[in-house]
């Protein structure tokens, strides 16, 4: 291992060297700053626009080599055209191979220019990270702001890539016209959804994709498992990933995350009739559901240390926890003890294996197909947690068998308790446990989790993940002297919570924060469905089941909307600040304050408010994995720990303020319910524009 700088002159294509950014210089230079930190306010001011001229000299020198290797690109490309005429009136096989064979080699003359802006855009955003690191994130606020929306900005042409689709665009068509070899051209612009079979092509536009963070729906789906992807694929990966795969073990990974998301929701319809029954408030549903969000904070950090180890035994525990819990929770009602029915759902939360789902995708599954493994992780969430409340409406009837009563509310106990005990028979017979490499092997062959941001560190990848490293390994990184312990030291993942919390970032902070929101208005919403619809509208269970479902449902269509198009059109940050203005206009209609509830209203809010949330979360959750730290990318108390404990909490919080909104009465729940999300809503929107220019 060895330091950025190192790293990046090392990467650099030889005889382009002397155009490439120049980190080590600016480096020493936010050194030097930093040593004479104590100055004034006025002198602050002259050190940000001496670096600010320092930064534009460094990027106008890309710029124009850019400009010029796109100019003889596009020279190259426009002789090529000229023979390509000619093949039109006198087709020849071979010269046709000739010149698919040049498009080609001029693709990847191209692929070099679009890795040489890359190499250039990490420089930058690492400097500019660094310098925030000295001074505050201040820097980056004031030098985004002020270059990126100028009508000159030569900081768009970096991460913008101005021109290059024109030739991106050539080439394509020219390759297409080719590619069968037999003079039967075809256009692009005819079949414009037609697959170009052809590797360069496939190589570039995965490229430009990477550069302008151009999403699909498979791509926005998948960042909601904050399961990051290496965006170079290297074949070294992909042969490990491939001995370490299996299909079916990989499927009941998803089974799991797909019971377990069913188990969550199952009772939602009838948590607070269950709660009745026991003697209890209906209110108490909020402590009922939430208590196995309480237990998942926990199982979370041991069931991600354990997927250090093996996959296959916390699967194997977490199923006989699960199943013992159901069983406990379906139990409670001939018992009459609303005790173990909440001892029930926690040991449900204890056998919440999420961590282990999402480290199987990211350590084991190749590189090709983690996209798709991902989009597969959160299809599965969404349609569990449509499933649940389905399934709930579906149980709807009432015998006993000897001393055990079957009903609404224990049947959800033994339909959840029995789908456990199939799955555990199904996981002891196909499930293989993957060979597990040392967290250290791993991270120096690419194999574990963090190799998607090794490659990252190693110039590869979507923006810096490095921003945020703790300040006495930033230093020691400063030290050409010491660079590689410093590297070595920087790349280690958190060993404990604190050192995670310390690379926090005031971006990942907030980013933290309207995570915690959009979860806690979502589990508001549905965790008192029940109890409010009973109360205002005099709602059946199977109605509220029916609610609950369709809202669920809504998930995979919204998302491929925005992944398809929407994502396409806007900036995640904007994306991301109208998601929580519209989350905010949800939670203000839903407020009961004059005349009759309605119906109308309750659901329009609801959808406003739940739909938002799922574009919020998809786009949160995508700027977080580019501003987080890399050192959060695996081990134990990685971004992906931390995103789930951030949402289990806000779950947990949520839940308890339904419980404790009880006790003023079931008229005032709604709106005493509604506005902490009202208030929390509102200083994450402030958070975000406060943070806005570093979002980028």
């Amino acid at each position: 291992m060895v330091a950025f700088g190192k790293r990046l002159k090392e990467r650099q294509i030889q005889e382009w060297q002397g155009y490439y950014i120049n980190y080590k210089m600016m480096k020493k230079k936010v050194k030097q700053y930093a040593q004479q930190n104590g100055v004034g306010a006025q002198d602050r001011h002259s050190v940000f626009k001496e670096f600010s001229t320092m930064l534009d000299k460094q990027i106008e020198k890309i710029v124009l080599f850019l400009l010029k290797q796109q100019g003889l690109l596009a020279s190259k490309i426009a002789k090529l055209g000229e023979q390509h005429t000619e093949l039109l009136q006198q087709p020849d096989i071979s010269q046709i191979s000739e010149l698919r064979e040049a498009y080609r080699a001029a693709g990847q003359d191209l692929l070099k220019l679009l890795y040489f802006v890359e190499m250039n855009a990490i420089g930058l955003r690492k400097i500019l990270k660094k310098f925030d690191k000295r001074f505050g994130y201040k820097f980056t606020d004031y030098y985004v702001s002020s270059r990126a929306n100028h009508p000159y900005s030569q900081l768009q042409q970096v991460f913008k890539h101005v021109g290059i689709g024109a030739v991106v665009g050539a080439l394509s068509r020219n390759l297409a016209e080719l590619q069968d070899g037999t003079g039967s051209y075809s256009s692009i612009y005819d079949h414009p959804y037609a697959p170009l079979q052809d590797p360069v092509i496939d190589s570039i536009k995965a490229a430009v994709d990477r550069l302008t963070h151009s999403t699909t729906f498979l791509d926005f789906l998948g960042q909601h498992a904050l399961i990051m992807q290496e965006e170079i694929p290297r074949p070294i990966d992909d042969i490990v990933n491939d001995q370490r795969y299996h299909l079916m073990s990989l499927l009941l990974n998803l089974a799991n995350t797909f019971l377990y998301m069913v188990n969550t929701y199952i009772i939602v319809p009838t948590a607070d009739n269950y709660s009745l029954s026991l003697g209890a408030a209906a209110t108490v549903c909020g402590v009922v559901i939430g208590s196995m969000a309480v237990a998942q904070i926990f199982s979370s950090v041991y069931f991600s240390a354990w997927s250090n180890k093996s996959y296959f035994r916390p699967l194997v525990f977490s199923s006989i926890v699960l199943l013992m819990g159901n069983i406990l929770y379906a139990l409670a009602y001939d018992l009459d003890s609303l005790a173990v029915l909440l001892i029930g759902r926690l040991l449900c939360g204890f056998g919440s294996a999420r961590a282990v789902n999402r480290r199987y995708i990211s350590d084991c599954v190749p590189l090709k197909t983690r996209m798709q493994a991902s989009a597969g992780f959160v299809s599965a969430s969404a349609l569990g947690m449509a499933c649940g409340p389905a399934l709930a409406g579906l149980l709807q009837t009432r015998f006993r068998i000897y001393k055990l009563t079957f009903n609404q509310d224990t049947l959800p106990g033994w339909v959840m308790a029995l789908a456990w005990l199939i799955y555990l028979v199904w996981l002891w017979i196909s499930f293989i446990e993957p060979a597990h490499d040392s967290e250290e092997k791993c991270v120096a062959e690419g194999t574990d989790g963090g190799s998607i941001n090794d490659a990252l560190e190693k110039g590869l990848a979507q923006p810096l993940l490095l921003s945020s490293d703790e300040k006495k390994n930033d230093e020691d990184d400063a030290l050409d002297c010491d660079a590689s312990e410093a590297s070595e030291e920087s790349l280690k993942p958190a060993a404990s919570v604190g050192s995670a919390y310390r690379l926090l970032t005031p971006s990942v902070k907030v980013q933290l924060l309207i995570y915690f929101m959009l979860k806690y208005a979502m589990e508001i919403l549905l965790a008192e469905s029940s109890v409010i619809t009973t109360y205002y509208f005099s709602w059946s269970t199977s109605a509220v089941a029916i609610f609950l479902a369709c809202l669920g449902l809504t998930v995979l269509p919204v998302n491929i909307i925005v992944g398809s198009y929407i994502s396409n059109m806007f900036e995640d940050r904007q994306i991301l600040l109208a998601s929580e203005i519209m989350v905010c206009i949800g939670i203000l209609i839903s407020f009961h304050i004059l005349g009759p509830y309605s119906v109308p209203q309750y659901v329009c809010s609801a959808l406003i408010t739940f739909v938002s949330a799922e574009v919020l979360e998809g786009v949160n959750l995508s700027l977080l994995s580019r501003v987080m730290s890399s050192r959060l990318a695996r081990g134990t108390y990685n971004g992906g720990l931390l995103s789930t404990e951030a949402g289990t909490l806000a779950r947990v919080v949520a839940d308890g303020t339904i419980t404790l909104a009880g006790y003023l009465g079931v008229s005032r729940v709604l709106n005493v319910t509604l506005l902490p999300s009202l208030f929390i809503c509102v200083a994450s929107i402030m958070a975000t524009c406060f943070t806005y220019n570093t979002l980028f």
